[in-house]
Order: C-alpha cells, then sequence, then structure tokens
C-alpha cells in the first residue's frame, strides 16, 4: 500500500495538474519508461494497477521434488541436525545418484519453509506441540464465586525465619476467575501442605475484617493443582461436605491456571522488587529484614489496596467493582466455627488440668471445662490465631477455650516459635556469661600453687644384642 501511494504521488502531477509525464517523472528522478507504464497500470486497474506485482511462481520451489523429500526427511528427524550436516548428506546422495547438487541457500530455504508445527511435534514430542499450537479455550466464569483458581508459588524473596535465619517462604492464592479479585491467601515457610490449602480456603471464604476486602462466601467449583496437597482425602471432604465441586488440573498442564500464574508474575515483578531480601538470579540483593508477619501484612496490603482495586487489563474494570456486581449475596457457611470444624484439621490431644489446657506455652480456660479435670479432650485449633482453641470431648464439642493472657490479642504459632528462640538465645547468653565469669575469677582471685620441680624424662634404655643374634 505504501509503494502504491508513492507511486500516485508521483503521477499526480500529471494527472491532476496537467503538467506532463516526462516532467514529473524527471523531478521523481523516476524513468520516463517505468512512469509510463504505471500511468498505464493505473487507467486500466485503477489504485490497484500501482501495487507492486508479485511473480506466480514465488511461493512455489523449484527444486526438484527427491532432493526437497530428502532434505526435508533429514530437517525432521533426530537427533535435530543443523543446516550444514543436512547440506553434506544431501549434497553426497545427490552426486552418488547423479542429481544436480542443491546449494547451501537452497537446503536452508527449504528447512525455513517447513511448518513450524510439524518441526516442533517430530523434535520435541507432542508435550512441547500441545503447549505451543493447540487451540485453547479461554473461559471466564458466568459470574463471582462461580469459580475459584488456587495454587502455590515459591515466593522471589528471602525473610528471617523463627530462629533468626534466612528461609524462603511460600504462597498459596485464591482468585475468583470472574472478577480476578484475590479472595485469600496464606504466606507460610515450609513445603505446601492440605493444611495450608484450607487455612487459605478458610480466609477466602469467611468475612474479612478489613472493610475493603468484602470478597467472601462459598464457590461453586474449586479449580485446583494436581499436587498431594491438593488431592488429599481432607480437601475432598470438605469441598463435598461445602457443596464445592472440585476439579483438578490436567497433569503437567498449566494453562488452565494461566490467570492466577499471571498474579504471581505481577507479584514477583511488582511488590517483592521494593522488599529486603529480594532474590535476582537466585540471590538476594539485599539482606533479608523482613519476618514471615511483616512479609504477610505487606502482601495483605498490596493485594487489597493496589491489586484488588486498580482496573484489569482484561476485564476493564478493577477486581473488587467485578466481584461487587450488582449487590448480590454470597452463599455463607452457618458459623465460623462450623467452616473450622472442616477446614482447620489441627488436632492435638491434651488433658484438661485444675487450671485449664496446656498449649504451645499457653493456658486456655473455659468455665466449661470444670467438670472435665483430668479427663483427655481433643483440641483444633488455627495456627494462624492462637488466642483460642476449640476443645471436644470424645468427638463432641464442649466449648471455646480462651487464653487468658492474651484475650485480645492474635498469636500465631510462628510468633510463639519466635519467643521460644529469642528465650533461648538470651538464657543462652547468660550461661556464657556467667561461665566466662567464673573462669575469671579462678584465674585471677585463686591462690598461685607453687610450681612442681621439673620431671627429666628417663633415658630409655638401650637393648643389647649378643653375637648369637646376628
Amino acid at each position: 500500500m505504501d509503494e502504491a501511494m508513492r507511486r500516485y504521488s508521483i503521477l499526480r502531477p500529471h494527472l491532476d495538474d496537467g503538467v506532463s509525464l516526462v516532467a514529473a517523472a524527471h523531478a521523481a528522478e523516476v524513468p520516463v519508461r517505468t512512469a509510463q507504464r504505471w500511468l498505464s497500470r493505473f487507467r486500466t486497474d485503477g489504485f490497484d494497477g500501482l501495487k507492486r506485482r508479485s511473480r506466480s511462481d514465488a511461493n512455489t520451489r523449484r527444486f526438484p521434488d527427491k532432493l526437497v523429500a530428502l532434505v526435508e526427511g533429514l530437517a525432521l528427524g533426530k537427533p535435530r541436525l543443523s543446516v550444514a550436516v543436512i547440506h553434506r548428506r544431501v549434497t553426497a546422495v545427490a552426486e552418488s545418484r547423479g542429481w544436480s547438487v542443491l546449494s547451501y541457500g537452497s537446503v536452508y530455504s527449504i528447512v525455513r519453509a517447513i511448518d513450524p508445527a510439524m518441526v516442533t511435534l517430530a523434535q520435541d514430542g507432542p508435550a512441547a506441540y500441545r503447549d505451543r499450537f493447540e487451540l485453547i479455550h479461554r473461559h471466564r466464569a458466568s459470574a463471582p464465586n462461580a469459580l475459584w483458581q488456587a495454587d502455590h508459588t515459591l515466593l522471589d524473596v528471602m525473610i528471617l525465619d523463627a530462629n533468626g535465619k534466612a528461609a524462603r517462604p511460600w504462597l498459596t492464592a485464591i482468585m475468583d476467575d470472574h472478577s480476578r479479585a484475590i479472595v485469600g491467601y496464606l504466606v507460610f515457610l515450609g513445603a505446601p501442605s492440605a493444611l495450608h490449602t484450607s487455612l487459605a480456603l478458610r480466609q477466602a471464604i469467611w468475612r474479612k475484617q478489613n472493610p475493603a476486602w468484602p470478597t467472601c462466601g462459598i464457590p461453586e467449583v474449586l479449580y485446583v493443582d494436581h499436587g498431594s496437597d491438593f488431592t488429599s482425602e481432607h480437601l475432598d471432604q470438605a469441598a463435598a461436605a461445602l457443596r464445592i465441586t472440585l476439579i483438578h488440573s490436567a497433569v503437567a498442564r498449566p494453562q488452565g491456571r494461566g490467570k492466577i500464574e499471571r498474579f504471581f508474575g505481577t507479584l514477583n515483578s511488582e511488590l517483592l522488587p521494593e522488599l529486603p531480601g529480594h532474590l535476582t538470579g537466585g540471590k538476594p540483593t539485599t539482606h533479608p529484614k523482613l519476618s514471615l508477619h511483616e512479609l504477610d501484612t505487606a502482601i495483605g496490603s498490596w493485594i487489597t489496596g493496589t491489586y484488588n482495586a486498580r482496573p484489569h487489563s482484561e476485564t476493564g474494570q478493577p477486581p473488587l467493582t467485578s466481584w461487587c456486581a450488582d449487590g448480590w449475596l454470597p452463599q455463607m457457611p452457618d458459623s465460623l466455627e462450623d467452616l473450622d470444624l472442616l477446614l482447620v484439621m489441627v488436632a492435638k490431644p491434651r488433658l484438661v488440668r485444675r487450671d485449664g489446657v496446656h498449649f504451645q506455652g499457653l493456658r486456655f480456660m473455659s468455665p466449661i471445662l470444670a467438670p472435665y479435670v483430668g479427663e483427655s479432650v481433643t483440641i483444633r485449633y488455627d495456627p494462624r490465631d492462637l488466642g483460642e482453641i476449640r476443645v471436644f470431648h470424645k468427638n463432641r464439642f464442649l466449648c471455646r477455650a480462651i487464653s487468658p493472657e492474651h484475650a485480645h490479642e492474635a498469636i500465631t504459632l510462628k510468633d510463639i516459635q519466635t519467643a521460644r528462640a529469642a528465650q533461648r538465645r538470651a538464657l543462652r547468653q547468660k550461661i556464657n556469661e556467667r561461665i566466662s565469669s567464673v573462669a575469671e575469677c579462678l584465674l585471677d582471685g585463686s591462690p598461685r600453687r607453687k610450681t612442681a620441680p621439673e620431671v627429666r624424662p628417663r633415658r630409655a634404655l638401650k637393648l643389647r644384642t649378643y653375637r648369637e643374634d646376628d
């Protein structure tokens, strides 16, 4: 199209202003014969006549079919051969059969003309072909909470664990497919497990205390990975009790989780580079400083204040706006206790003492426990909030016991582990100080002992030999 416009601009003085064709051609530094040919085409075919004509045999090969088939067969075989190797082998075959020899450029053009999908399928196998060339169905749920996606990722940041050592955390995120809103998440250390998925799902389903994060409710479908943490019997039972259809993605097929994978990429590229301990090329650019709780707070603030609040590139609306839609009412569990019984499955046997139930260095009390002193009970707790526990006796719910010392605080299991590690370090420092002070007293304050007389070593006896021993 640009070439046709250029030619028309050269002919325009002759067509519109009456300038001679020779003068117009000289002014544009174009041969007169070329300008005459353009004018003839324009008068015959109009503007299309000024377009560059392609050769009728432009896309046809002018090589012998046998050599073309030989080149393509070598290019599609295994192991993958370079064009130079293919050219040498084809040349040897052509000379032995008396055929015309192809140049290196001809062999290169034949190899380049092969369908890339065919090359991928032949060289890399069906999995690579499927990921690159097969059609995919881009599906979007019709309404909020119709479909949720859940997945884990290893974050590109280093933090300090309870013992003050650098560790790389994981993130479990749950996304609403319709609105792209993040409805729940969990930051943790250690390998992903069914408990981590349950805790993230618990946060996603129940109402949040943050008014800027209104997402909640029971989804109709939960789409998860095929990992062992997502295929656990506990998650299946919880999904059945909540009437959630649990769908697992195909093995080694990450395409169906592309939306939540994109969220992970956005988090790793936008938020984590601003935090201390960010990893680049597998190494931290700065020293790790954040604790697990501080990283959790940073990610939560970014999700509610930035990701969920700004317009999404595909939907054109902020995720929260899309999720709220026209003021619909999400389906909720009957109570938080019922939800915890299904999802929070950390159960420990304990003995009811006169002062309550002891767990993780804390004491939990409830008046309902009075008749059960000396009885064995089972407690269930949320590792992210140890302010209270739920007590069961013979699989029957008794009460919610609260730690009186921390009744108005949210205590996590990591907080307790951090406090324990700090206490151990403090005690170890005191022990070292005591030992060093004792050693100094022994050296400085003790009376000097008389030095013992030097004991000369006895001279070793020389073994005598006799003539008979020779």
